[in-house]
């Protein structure tokens, strides 16, 4: 049996999903790292196409509206996020290892209507390590950090809806190992 050209990522905030799927854009070329397209404005730098597709809010509701998104959702009550379908098809078309890094509720979605895709969630190696790596971002203040935890506790659970588990304790071995699941053969070091 052939693997599954498209993989999902997700797993629990701060868990690292980010860094291990630029990991694995930056040396695994034969994987192919969906875009997601999103209502919020470019920050500086980002490049629409390559970072996400930015498009307005009536373009998603069109996108929504026509079927044409594999999952989306609502993110911190404000911007809308989500996987166009077309994209990921072509990839998978032109025989690409298809990577989706995605929240929870997204892996959710795609797995009601591409259940045959391979759903991997990235766990970290404690509890204790996840806490220290979302405080070390010092991204969020002590009250997004512990609404972050709060909610990781939930995401955590849902570790038994996946096929396999990979366990973040560095991100080479992560990602290694990931490559793995999709049948592809990590770099030799």
């Amino acid at each position: 049996m052939s693997q599954p050209r498209l993989t999902v990522l997700a797993g629990p905030t701060a868990v690292g999903k980010g860094t291990v799927s630029t990991y694995i854009r930056d040396n695994y070329p034969e994987v192919w790292l969906s875009v997601s397209a999103t209502t919020r404005p470019p920050r500086p730098g980002e490049v629409d196409g390559v970072h996400y597709f930015f498009l307005s809010p009536e373009e998603f509701d069109q996108l929504i509206s026509d079927g044409q998104l594999l999952e989306w959702a609502v993110v911190h009550g404000r911007n809308r996020y989500g996987t166009l379908r077309r994209t990921v098809q072509a990839a998978m078309d032109e025989g690409r290892r298809v990577l989706l890094e995605i929240d929870l509720q997204g892996a959710r979605q795609v797995k009601d209507t591409m259940p045959d895709a391979n759903f991997v969630f990235l766990a970290p190696p404690s509890w204790e390590e996840m806490v220290r790596r979302l405080v070390g971002r010092g991204t969020e203040t002590p009250e997004e950090q512990q609404q972050r935890l709060e909610t990781a506790k939930l995401e955590l659970a849902a570790e038994p809806e996946f096929d396999h588990t990979v366990v973040n304790d560095t991100v080479e071995h992560a990602a290694d190992e990931l490559v793995s699941l999709m049948g592809l053969l990590p770099l030799q070091r």
